[in-house]
């Protein structure tokens, strides 16, 4: 015990209960207090810059301000807030873009997509307005849905897919229809064109019924050659389908589970018609230079002609 090494006295704050309890006196990190002293710094310069605390029926508005153009075109200067914030930025934004969207207007739609700058521009802006607007019926990457609305991504076009005819379709929509032959024909015509039109492209059928859905196709009767031609390979001026490929739109023969249900999902278009099959016009809700980056981009998602 003699080499015991001496214990330095604990600093108390001086407080005894009981007579042998103290309260010692520890304080904080140094670190600690620094820490706190700068939150609080920065907290009070905080609510000085931006709105903060609430003054009768008002609030402090901050003394850090954003100059934006208001709907008149007036420049306007306003407390710092989101929504001036969102507007500046905004604004900011479309100024970058201005120069490309010139350059894209100035041009014919092969050099726009000649130009590497000019294409990187059409896929990220594109992307926007494609995700604002498009999106909520073609689906994110415009792959549609069977059923209510075309995939914009393989190469089958309702209206055709060059790019003069993708602007004019952004530009005036598109309105299909096809009537009901639930009346017009019978139960048994109805199944011998569905049986018809399934082999048109290549799915399992009974070949004495779709023998006998040709001859109706090609009558008076049905009168289907009409809207999708002798050879069933549609029309794009009044935008029939092609029946020969294998891209179903309307009836969702790639989800039937077995060959009963892809001829049932043929008989329900064919007795029901079609008239859902509608895309608003654009024009005039999107400005020109949007309506031709958007046509690039609908080209270039890897079905355009």
């Amino acid at each position: 015990m003699a080499n015991e090494t001496p214990r330095t006295p604990v600093q108390t704050t001086g407080h005894v209960w009981d007579g042998d309890l103290q309260e010692y006196n520890n304080p904080l990190p140094a670190w600690w207090i620094y820490g706190f002293y700068i939150t609080v710094t920065f907290a009070v310069i905080y609510w000085i810059i931006y709105p903060s605390w609430p003054f009768g029926k008002s609030f402090l508005p901050g003394v850090s301000k954003v100059t934006y153009v208001n709907a008149e075109g007036q420049e306007e200067t306003w407390h710092w807030n989101t929504r001036a914030k969102l507007l500046k930025e905004t604004q900011d934004a479309a100024a970058m873009q201005k120069p490309y969207y010139d350059k894209i207007a100035s041009l014919p739609y092969d050099k726009v997509t000649k130009d590497p700058e000019l294409s990187s521009f059409v896929l990220s802006a594109g992307k926007a307005i494609f995700s604002d607007n498009c999106a909520p019926c073609h689906q994110a990457g415009g792959q549609g849905k069977v059923g209510h609305f075309p995939n914009l991504t393989d190469d089958d076009w309702l209206y055709g897919g060059s790019f003069d005819k993708i602007s004019e379709t952004i530009h005036k929509g598109r309105r299909g229809y096809m009537p009901p032959f639930a009346e017009a024909l019978e139960p048994t015509q109805v199944d011998a064109l569905a049986n018809y039109v399934l082999s048109l492209s290549g799915q399992k059928v009974d070949a004495a019924k779709a023998a006998e859905g040709n001859k109706l196709f090609h009558s008076q009767a049905a009168a289907c050659y009409y809207c999708h031609g002798d050879n069933a390979k549609g029309r794009p001026i009044i935008g029939s389908a092609n029946l020969t490929d294998k891209v179903w739109l309307w009836a969702d023969v790639p989800g039937a589970k077995d060959d009963a249900a892809k001829v049932a999902a043929v008989k329900q278009v064919i007795n029901n018609g079609l008239n859902r099959g509608v895309m608003p016009a654009w024009e005039g809700r999107l400005k020109p230079e949007q309506i031709k980056l958007l046509t690039v981009y609908v080209h270039e998602l890897g079905g355009g002609k």
